[in-house]
């Protein structure tokens, strides 16, 4: 008899989760197990949940923000003994702290391009955390996707490739971690990507979960100035005191676009509105500055004029999560440079008034979704 789980399961667009069993893939020798302590609730639980980006594998079990502790190892998984000291890059062990983000598998497979280079959250054949399929193990090119479905963190248990499980520095608290492992990641990857550091200004768009997490993300890289950008200037004082942003910018105020123009070297986007005036945005960009798209809208972005790309040689680019080696410096920054996301913790059976309120804006700096740990 397959093995049963419990977790909150969505069956439609338009009813509650309920908690009841599912059945995860069946256990191989590269898989672990964990015991679910902490999931955050991201946009795209609930993008998933309604189907607004494509039509949802019901029953579905929605989370990638999972923070747990390994209860079960396979045997063709390095393990480390149980005696030795375990740091973030040692061989996993009964009883570590881990993390699962979006991700939890891609091909691997040399002759892949995105894999080959250590971009695994480009590969052609990711496969997401929960709503996604691992291949078909009758498959011996591992290309299909029939095979087992995936099931993500609103649950006890989680089941999975170790490969794309992160062990956990101790100095993260767990409610802490879990917005780190897609939201902290889906920002750290384009500001480490295109430069964020000392002699460069970054300004990022949206102070919500995404956004406040880019703005303390681009300060402990040592970004000379740090702009936050909103729509009201209701999250100024947030923004600057506490975060330790070096300006603000509220978009309701007349002019904002000259008075801040060539000012940025990287934009990083969390916003996702139809309406967001996006040729504004990248009159503030300097010469080759480049706007990065994080968020991932349902409907299609505002048209641009062909001015707004070729006078100043602008880069507009988007971003998908991020690599495992992104996900592990990403954590060693947080660690070291005390990176704590703002969060609100939640029980778990609690998590569709949380969802309600997620899709609400009602959680403090959180807009639509991202990363409010709920705690099992």
């Amino acid at each position: 008899m397959p093995d049963q789980f419990h977790g909150w399961v969505s069956h439609s667009p338009t009813t509650p989760l309920t908690f009841t069993t599912f059945t995860p893939k069946p256990f191989t020798p590269t898989d672990i197990e964990v015991q679910i302590t902490h999931c955050g609730i991201c946009g795209t639980d609930l993008h998933t949940l309604r189907s607004g980006w494509g039509p949802t594998d019901y029953p579905c079990v929605v989370g990638h923000e999972i923070i747990g502790i390994v209860t079960r190892i396979g045997s063709a998984v390095a393990t480390a003994p149980s005696s030795s000291t375990t740091t973030p890059d040692s061989p996993l062990q009964l009883g570590d702290r881990v993390g699962i983000g979006a991700q939890t598998l891609s091909c691997l497979q040399p002759s892949c391009t995105a894999c080959a280079s250590g971009r695994e959250n480009y590969c052609p054949r990711m496969i997401a955390t929960y709503n996604s399929r691992y291949p078909d193990p009758a498959d011996n090119n591992k290309k299909s996707r029939t095979g087992p479905k995936t099931y993500g963190g609103f649950a006890r248990t989680w089941r999975g490739p170790a490969s794309f499980v992160f062990k956990i520095p101790e100095a993260i608290p767990s409610a802490a971690a879990a917005p780190l492992l897609c939201a902290g990641v889906t920002v750290f990857s384009p500001l480490r990507k295109y430069g964020a550091g000392p002699g460069k200004t970054v300004a990022v768009v949206g102070i919500g979960g995404l956004g406040h997490l880019g703005i303390l993300f681009a300060k402990a890289l040592g970004c000379d100035r740090v702009i936050g950008i909103s729509r009201t200037g209701r999250k100024k004082t947030d923004v600057i005191e506490k975060m330790g942003a070096d300006g603000f910018v509220a978009t309701e105020e007349k002019g904002w676009e000259k008075k801040w123009a060539r000012t940025v070297d990287v934009m990083i986007c969390t916003v996702d509105g139809d309406d967001m005036p996006l040729g504004k945005y990248l009159r503030l960009l300097k010469v080759e500055g480049t706007f990065v798209l994080v968020g991932a809208p349902e409907t299609p972005l505002p048209r641009i004029r062909a001015w707004d790309l070729v006078a100043k040689g602008v880069v507009v680019t988007g971003s998908n999560v991020g690599s495992r080696e992104d996900v592990r410096a990403m954590l060693k920054v947080a660690a070291e440079k005390g990176v704590v996301p703002w969060v609100e913790k939640r029980p778990m059976e609690e998590v569709n008034g949380a969802l309600k309120d997620m899709e609400l804006g009602r959680a403090r700096f959180r807009r639509k979704g991202d990363g409010v740990p709920i705690q099992t």
